[in-house]
């Protein structure tokens, strides 16, 4: 009678940011021989890097990572059903506006649903034991399983020896002996490992969300407060400009040159931008109130931010969202010279 012959090298899938802590989890799980497929999130509160190749094509870190270990990967943007999560998350939110339980049972449970259309038999992640306060706590990792749905299936390679046994570790498909016991905030240990592996040219973890980011946050707090029903391209403005609220008019201030032709394209088929004609200053988008109450405070951020102009009145064009085009005069108002006035960030 022929020996059984051994099962064949389980799959799995990691989620990979292309930080240290899921670059090191990929390579302790690529050394037990396990097959790996990598799903990678993105969204418009990362601060993730990425980098020019050389046929010009922008990359991720995850990518770029995912490419010398030879991992296949899927990038996946989290998109408007995300934006749901940050109005109004379950489980509460970070001292910002990070709503990190529920991010990580939204990403846990996108994973899932790949996991299995794959054919892969558990996840991964680069999760360290106690390394963030709200979301990496033993309860709270527990907490994001449960309302996942993933429950046991959520191997942390990296600090697997201070958490309970999972299904892959049980069942055989993993060596638990070989999986390691990190905790805590210092990252020496897994700068160790990677100058011990070979592994350079990794991010800087400092990076990650802007919703944790207490300038950025004040935009996105104001936004759910003024306009519940926001969306991506909502979002997206928040990252242009300063931004002011005064008398109920939400003004976005461009700081650059550059930051004006973004500001512009932005605001393109949405909001009403005015563009500087007579004199170097912002492009300045106004979002709400009355004509009469929008030039006033117009006059107020053109005589605050632009560069010496015309005795008179600054000569301003006037871009509807319907694409019409105005040259309106806006009278200066030194009013708004007080610096932060109704400034969020």
């Amino acid at each position: 009678m022929n020996p059984a012959s051994p099962a064949p090298p389980r799959k799995a899938l990691i989620l990979l940011s292309g930080g240290l802590d899921s670059t090191l989890a990929a390579r302790v799980l690529r050394d037990q021989g396990i097959g790996l497929h990598a799903i990678h999130f993105t969204s418009p509160f990362c601060t993730c890097s990425h980098k020019v190749g050389e046929n010009g094509s922008c990359r991720s870190q995850a990518q770029i990572v995912a490419e010398e270990m030879g991992i296949p990967i899927k990038t996946v943007s989290k998109g408007e059903e995300y934006l749901e999560v940050v109005k109004s998350p379950r489980h509460g939110r970070g001292s910002a506006m990070n709503p990190c339980i529920d991010c990580r049972i939204f990403t846990l449970r996108k994973a899932r649903s790949f996991m299995e259309e794959i054919g892969a038999s558990f996840l991964v992640t680069g999760e360290v034991l106690g390394q963030r306060p709200m979301s990496q706590r033993d309860d709270a990792l527990r907490r994001i399983e449960k309302y996942s749905g993933c429950s046991g299936l959520v191997l942390r390679p990296l600090s697997a020896q201070h958490l309970p046994p999972t299904v892959p570790e049980r069942e055989g498909w993993v060596d638990r002996g070989k999986l390691l016991a990190i905790t805590g905030r210092s990252r020496k240990e897994q700068i160790r490992m990677a100058a011990e592996l070979g592994i350079g040219d990794y991010p800087c973890p400092a990076g990650g969300c802007l919703l944790a980011d207490r300038g950025f946050a004040a935009k996105v707090r104001d936004l759910v407060l003024h306009d519940p029903g926001f969306g991506m391209h909502d979002v997206l403005l928040l990252k242009a400009g300063r931004h002011f609220r005064v008398a109920g008019i939400k003004a976005v201030v461009a700081k650059s040159e550059p930051e004006n032709r973004r500001l512009e394209a932005l605001c393109r088929g949405k909001h009403t931008v005015y563009v500087s004609q007579s004199h170097p200053g912002p492009s300045v988008a106004l979002l709400g109130g009355n004509p009469e109450e929008r030039i006033d405070l117009l006059g107020r951020i053109l005589t605050r931010y632009s560069k010496a102009g015309p005795p008179g009145p600054f000569e301003v064009l006037e871009l509807s969202p319907r694409g019409e085009r105005t040259v309106v005069a806006v009278p200066p108002n030194p009013e708004f010279a007080e610096v932060g006035r109704g400034l969020l960030c």
